[in-house]
């Protein structure tokens, strides 16, 4: 009896994922956690932009209602083709880069390296680009939705959701046109897929290539929809020299459009559909979002 009890107590033992693993995931998720509290979360509105003058302030007979935290009218936002310029409304204090905007000027959107940002009130604005759509994207830290944020479960930590895989090249780079949440296509660069066994099933994922040797992996598994988000999870990997790449789903999380209506965000790839159920990561945002942007 006494030598079964020992076994049992070691076999737990032995289980135990490893306390300085436990510490790095663990911070992990709580720096992701204080970025998007910094980021997605504040993000309270995408508006996208009709030809021509689109009026924005507080003031609900704007084109763009912005916010409560801004004067009722702070300008023109006037979409010209694939330039989007700023007519500031006289008297109203608007910040680009900390100087007063005073003139009409032409906004670089997200799209681009630097993108311009707004600033009234600590409110901020940017041109956010989806496909080839232009909108007004929103980020308000007194927002209702910033004031209402839940924050983020996850599920225990476990090893066995920590796998190294194998990048096997294509013979070329090549791009994958992406449907987000709103029915825009995004386009993304792709070099190979990544062969894995997870569970005691072999299986491959294509990741797209955000700088060199740096993996973003759009996917979805068994659990989604039911214990974890419905349209898909992130993950990031770095590719080693010799070839491999450790896929740690214990730092698999949910896309801002989880939690926050007015962001997009890219659907799987049907490859990136994993035949087994992924206990590990980020859990489903407790209140999903109940509309999209517009």
């Amino acid at each position: 009896m006494i030598s079964r009890m020992l076994l049992a107590i070691v076999l737990l033992v032995g289980a135990a994922p490893d306390p300085a693993y436990v510490k790095n995931v663990e911070e992990w998720r709580a720096k992701h956690e204080s970025d998007y509290r910094r980021d997605w979360v504040t993000v309270a509105g995408l508006h996208f932009l009709k030809p021509g003058a689109n009026t924005a302030g507080s003031a609900k007979s704007n084109d763009i209602v912005v916010s409560p935290n801004v004067p009722p009218t702070i300008g023109r936002f006037v979409l010209d083709g694939q330039r989007v310029r700023f007519e500031p409304q006289a008297g109203v204090m608007v910040l680009l880069k900390d100087q007063p905007v005073t003139t009409v000027i032409d906004l670089k959107d997200d799209g681009q390296p630097s993108a311009d940002e707004l600033v009234i009130n600590n409110v901020r604005l940017v041109i956010h680009l989806s496909g080839e759509k232009r909108s007004l994207r929103v980020r308000d830290p007194n927002g209702e939705l910033a004031r209402g944020f839940l924050g983020f479960k996850w599920f225990p930590i476990d090893e066995k959701y920590r796998v190294v895989g194998r990048f096997v090249k294509d013979a070329q780079p090549s791009t994958r046109q992406v449907v987000n949440t709103l029915g825009d296509i995004d386009t993304y660069t792709t070099e190979g897929v990544i062969e894995f066994t997870l569970l005691g099933k072999k299986m491959t994922v294509r990741p797209f290539t955000t700088r060199p040797k740096r993996f973003y992996i759009v996917f979805k598994d068994e659990s989604s929809g039911k214990e974890t988000y419905d349209t898909a999870r992130f993950l990031y990997s770095d590719l080693s020299d010799d070839g491999t790449t450790v896929l740690d789903f214990n730092e698999a999380y949910n896309p801002p459009c989880s939690f926050n209506p007015y962001t997009t965000c890219p659907i799987p790839l049907k490859e990136n559909r994993l035949p087994v159920k992924i206990l590990a990561g980020e859990k489903a945002y407790p209140h999903p979002p109940t509309h999209s942007a517009p």
